[in-house]
């Protein structure tokens, strides 16, 4: 999996410039042309974009020989970071650098950039948000998942979002790069009787976004970095943008299994293997109490991950438990003596 693209927001990039870039590093060199067709731009934001983006250092134009040959815009991964001193490159580009570059949260709202640009200074004010949004959601609630594993903290109030959202009527589609069997949100919380959205996997998901009703885009200001908050994006044609780039990855993705799983039928030795594991047995005192060795055991387990179609014992264990093949200890049941 690739590296995620970095964001030149912080730099004083618009979103309509970063959103270029993004699609540049991703997908390689293109017209503008081709940039206009595929992010369903406007000649003169691509065009704008594509000068931020010079004056940046981030792409350049480059001339292809030939007869068919014109001008295509190549990126630079390794953008050099702007000068600290030195003219500004427009007062929403100061403002935007001014207010990344604080450091202090002492004033618990997001910073109104003007332009229908917020910052939502760190993950509380962004969750708060998406909240508000969650509430008026109407039709659709798009997402852009790029994370191999979701943390607790977010994952958690995900779970009941979706709830909410489902509830209501609200389509909801969702591409990230985890697998949907097993489901990774049952964890969190997701029970077999949730609804869930719609689900498609891919090999890279290129940024983190939320897109509310077609009207309001979020997305990370720093992908490495989700504490330094989110940006609040309104403006039609970068919002439309983001969703026509959401839609050419749905596109491209495998659909997933509808988080339903084909039954298996375990063996007795099998199933007296995955309870004492449940039940904290290690590989070893599991072979001692099934009287065969620590191979065989490492063979069985291996055996049930390929037929579950899962990667390690975490999401065998939760494919089991899904499948209602193996039970969790009673809560306060001590282990089983190693």
């Amino acid at each position: 999996m690739t590296a995620p693209v970095r964001s030149l927001i912080a730099w004083g990039a618009s979103p309509a410039a970063d959103l270029v870039y993004r699609r540049l590093v991703t997908f390689g060199r293109a017209t503008t042309g081709e940039l206009r067709q595929e992010l369903g731009m406007s000649r003169q934001w691509v065009a704008e974009a594509l000068d931020e983006l010079a004056g940046l250092g981030a792409a350049a134009p480059h001339r292809v020989a030939g007869p068919g040959g014109g001008v295509v815009w190549v990126p630079r991964r390794d953008v050099p970071p702007p000068p600290r001193t030195g003219p500004a490159g427009g007062d929403r580009e100061r403002r935007v650098s001014a207010v990344l570059s604080v450091v202090t949260d002492l004033v618990p709202r997001a910073t109104d950039l003007g332009d229908g640009l917020r910052h939502l200074r760190s993950r509380a004010l962004t969750r708060a948000r998406l909240g508000e949004l969650v509430r008026v959601a109407s039709h659709e609630h798009l997402a852009m998942n790029p994370e191999p594993v979701f943390d607790a903290e977010a994952a958690r109030p995900a779970v009941a979002m979706d709830r909410a959202l489902l509830h209501r009527g609200v389509r909801m589609r969702v591409l990230g790069v985890q697998p949907a069997s097993p489901d990774p949100m049952v964890r969190w919380g997701r029970t077999a009787q949730d609804a869930q959205p719609a689900y498609r996997a891919a090999q890279t998901v290129p940024m983190k976004l939320i897109v509310v009703d077609r009207k309001v885009a979020l997305f990370p200001v720093a992908p490495a970095d989700v504490d330094r908050g989110y940006l609040e994006v309104t403006q039609p044609p970068v919002v439309a943008a983001l969703v026509t780039l959401f839609e050419r990855h749905w596109a491209a993705s495998r659909p997933a299994q509808e988080y339903r799983m084909a039954s298996i039928a375990l063996e007795p030795r099998e199933q007296a293997l995955v309870e004492l594991l449940a039940r904290g047995h290690t590989d070893s005192s599991a072979a001692r109490e099934l009287r065969i060795s620590t191979r065989t055991v490492s063979t069985i387990v291996r055996s049930l991950m390929d037929r579950c179609g899962v990667d390690n014992r975490f999401q065998l264990g939760l494919a089991l438990g899904v499948r209602h093949l193996v039970s969790p200890p009673e809560p306060g049941e001590p282990p089983e003596p190693r």
